[in-house]
């Protein structure tokens, strides 16, 4: 691999600074226990055969990063040879999502394929080798000569890099006791042994010989964690860029990145890519990665208009709600026409294996849209336990302790009140300062939701309205009160562990339709099917009793950043705060199949 020695840093003189290690993804991950520590994955992007000519990248999203490689020039088999190494946690992400772009246009670039990886399937490799093979990358890096032997210079090199200052003055005698046959020079092997006994005993390495950064002795490791990543691994490959979000945003191209300094709106999550920027990204709660929604520009700039302006209001009180109900009517009934089955294959980002029937099963769109899944793809948390509630519908999720911490972080409506929200033949007492879920489902979605618990059904309340869009730019918006306003049935279900829960259907922009699969009086278990949505976007509110739900803590995380997490039914929500077994840890949130 030639010379590299021009990639160490010698100890820093006085005065001098460190190298510039935030440029390291080393210095980017927070101290870990053993506990904690799971691995390090080197994923490597060599190439792929395509079935069309073009010019290809591919983009690897784990958690919430995002790193990309440079553009191919092979047309038909990119060739990328690309590497990343990943950090794992145990209660962290595991699985990386590969996706494939062709880049043909200047603004934006096409989506073609993608994959999922669980990298953690593949830590197979034993920890004391892999320390080893570690010390060998290091080793290498002053075997100038590469014959795999290191000379007393060489290692004296390699001992002056780690900043050591004590074992720089005893280069000869480590040299000494690493020369195990007394040959005269250092086998890899040999020196690996001895970098490998001599961290537990003295380490020799306290300054990092990549970006300069003083390790801190006693922790172990995370210094192998810091060298790991630091240290290229002398394959050749180029290392992926990094810096990015989602697999949308590293994949555009220099126009889109002009116009998003024009306008000056920025990539990121919580309230701003909802309200303000034009890319809504959320977490994947299962794969805990960070995904984008894409919406075409000029709806974001029409619900911009409409919504984040006292303008845009006057004139949904000026006749434009009567339009909205009009042409959601209007789509509705196009929607349940023989004719309407032609646009189900243009409908993506679908897992049609899921489905219960196949495509050519549904006669109308409608009948698509509202599709049943197959037995048991979406299996219910803690199935037999009615003190854990569940997610109930796949969506994007925000939960909060309070209607307080609602209007706080996510609802901006000046009106909104809980009792706007259930009308005036529910009481609201009991639910005044209870907590708080919003389910907000998106078109490609399934669209049948499911009871979060079990209990009782007391009442279904038609509660009519206007039908404004459900997405964030409307909910965000100070001068709209979509949940109070909007078409919505509210049902009150009576539990044993959870005491009463109001459930509520809200009506969106092309939903005119909500249809239940329940009535009063019927007892649901969690998980059963409660009704449905026609098309379009719309959303599920949940809202318990004070006191009466211990929510799960990474969803209340997220929803303060504000993030949306993208859940599916019969996912974990929480556990009742009267259970006996309250305390029980490790409480399933995704059931097993």
């Amino acid at each position: 691999m030639g010379n590299d020695s021009s990639r160490l840093h010698l100890p820093f003189r006085h005065g001098q600074r460190p190298g510039k290690a935030s440029s390291s993804s080393s210095s980017l991950h927070k101290p870990l226990t053993a506990d904690h520590f799971a691995g390090i994955a080197l994923l490597t992007l060599r190439s792929a055969e395509m079935k069309f000519k073009d010019k290809w990248l591919a983009c690897v999203s784990f958690g919430e990063q995002t790193f990309r490689t440079q553009i191919s020039d092979q047309t038909d088999k990119p060739v990328w040879n690309s590497e990343k190494k990943l950090l794992l946690e145990k209660d962290g992400p595991h699985v990386a999502r590969i996706s494939v772009f062709e880049t043909n246009t200047v603004s934006s670039n096409t989506l073609v394929g993608y994959c999922e990886i669980n990298l953690l399937e593949y830590l197979t490799q034993d920890p004391v080798e892999t320390e080893k093979s570690f010390a060998r990358r290091i080793l290498s890096i002053v075997d100038y000569n590469q014959d795999g032997m290191l000379s007393l210079s060489e290692f004296s090199d390699l001992i002056n890099a780690f900043g050591n200052r004590l074992a720089a003055e005893k280069k000869e005698e480590l040299f000494k006791a690493a020369d195990k046959n007394g040959d005269g020079v250092v086998s890899m092997d040999e020196l690996a042994t001895l970098l490998a006994s001599q961290q537990e005993k003295e380490p020799l390495i306290t300054c990092c010989p990549v970006c300069g950064e003083v390790l801190e002795v006693s922790d172990k490791l995370n210094n192998m964690i810091h060298l790991t990543l630091c240290f290229d691994e002398g394959t050749g490959n180029q290392v992926m860029e990094g810096g990015f979000l989602t697999d949308t945003q590293a994949s555009y191209g220099w126009m889109f990145k002009l116009s998003e300094w024009v306008h000056y709106s920025s990539y990121d999550v919580g309230l701003n890519s909802g309200s303000s920027a034009s890319h809504i990204v959320v977490l994947d709660r299962r794969s805990k990665t960070l995904v984008e929604e894409t919406i075409d520009s000029k709806i974001v700039l029409s619900m911009r208009a409409i919504y984040q302006s006292k303008i845009g209001i006057g004139l949904m009180d000026k006749g434009a709600k009567e339009f909205l109900l009009s042409i959601s009517e209007k789509q509705g009934k196009k929607m349940n026409t023989t004719e309407s089955a032609k646009d189900i294959p243009k409908f993506g980002q679908i897992n049609l294996a899921e489905a219960k029937y196949p495509v050519e099963h549904f006669k109308t769109f409608n009948e698509f849209f509202v599709r049943e899944l197959k037995p048991g793809v979406r299996p219910i948390a803690c199935k037999e336990r009615d003190d854990v509630a569940i997610c109930g519908a796949d969506s994007r999720l925000m939960a909060f302790t309070t209607v307080d911490d609602s209007k706080r972080f996510w609802i901006k409506g000046r009106k909104f009140s809980m009792k706007g929200l259930l009308g005036p033949e529910i009481s609201s007492n009991e639910f005044d300062h209870g907590s708080l879920v919003i389910f907000r489902l998106a078109p490609q979605d399934y669209h049948r939701f499911h009871s979060p618990v079990s209990g009782t059904i007391e009442k279904f309340i038609d509660i009519p309205g206007a039908l404004y869009t459900v997405n964030p730019i409307a909910v965000n918006s100070k001068y709209c009160n979509v949940f109070t306003e909007n078409k919505r049935v509210v049902s009150i279900i009576s539990t044993a562990e959870f005491g009463k829960v109001a459930f509520i259907a809200i009506g969106a922009t092309m939903v005119g339709s909500i249809t239940f699969s329940k009535k009063a009086g019927d007892h649901v278990k969690k998980g059963d099917e409660f009704g449905y949505f026609s098309f379009g976007g719309s959303t599920v509110i949940c809202v318990f009793e004070k006191d009466s739900i211990t929510i799960d803590e990474d969803l209340l995380a997220n929803s303060a950043r504000p993030l949306e997490t993208l859940v599916c039914v019969g996912m974990k929500l929480g556990v009742a705060k009267n259970s006996s077994n309250f305390e029980l840890p490790n409480l399933e949130t995704f059931a097993i199949n």
